[in-house]
């Protein structure tokens, strides 16, 4: 029994050790996937700074149309830039051995990166880039160190410096240039493009939670019933 119990102790030990671990500071992104000028605005962030490395292949652009409250033309006109057909997905045109490379890993798919990593994650890991002249790039990210993409939204954000303690714990951040935005502008739009990778990760989990408040209170009144039923029926034998 005693060698059971330390066996067991033995296999749980690194999962209480993950568990106590605090990690990095993550702000609340706040989003709402029923604001579809947000998920516009998003889309239009997306395609504009994103695509051109990132893929979303699980994602087509009439169903964004659809979803997004845009029509065909709208989409073609203003977010279709590598291809011309509406039923095609979000592919890049960067061979994935170039884009290795160029950037030493090849840019990941962001079709679920918001269920992988979730929307407080991204919302905070797309504000927190600050100068690193250690890096190739010449920047770093508080939340995902090392990180070898390039701070390729610098020009709205503008370029900031982390400060540290002797420990290494972050502080806070100190702007060194300033972007086209505004830094609660910038909060807005990357607020926006955290709010479409989430619809992106999946396009019908609107539809999915709106269903299921009335799946569980069907539920709930066939519990009801049920209850009832099963007094009638063992009213006798009680």
């Amino acid at each position: 029994m005693k060698k059971l119990i330390v066996a067991f102790l033995l296999a749980t030990a690194p999962m209480l050790g993950v568990a106590s671990g605090e990690g990095p500071h993550l702000d609340s992104a706040g989003i709402d996937l029923t604001d579809q000028a947000s998920l516009q605005r998003g889309a239009g962030l997306f395609v504009n700074y994103c695509l051109s490395c990132h893929s979303a292949k699980y994602q087509r652009y009439n169903r964004m149309a659809k979803d997004l409250g845009l029509t065909d033309d709208e989409v073609k006109e203003n977010l279709m830039f590598v291809t011309d057909k509406i039923g095609e997905t979000m592919n890049i045109a960067m061979p994935p051995g170039q884009s290795e490379k160029w950037f030493g890993v090849a840019p990941p798919d962001l079709s679920v990166i918001a269920r992988a990593r979730g929307v407080d994650w991204i919302y905070t890991y797309l504000r927190s880039f600050y100068v690193d002249e250690a890096r190739p790039f010449g920047v770093n990210n508080v939340i995902f160190p090392d990180v070898g993409m390039p701070h390729i939204l610098w020009k709205l954000q503008g370029l900031q410096k982390a400060s540290f303690s002797e420990h290494g714990d972050f502080e806070g951040f100190e702007v060194v240039q300033a972007g086209s935005m505004s830094s609660e502008e910038f909060d807005g739009a990357m607020r926006d493009l955290t709010n479409f990778l989430s619809y992106v990760g999946e396009p019908i989990q609107v539809e999915r939670k709106r269903l299921g408040i009335w799946v569980l209170a069907f539920l709930a009144v066939f519990f009801v019933l049920a209850l009832l039923l099963k007094k009638e029926y063992w009213k006798d034998v009680h």
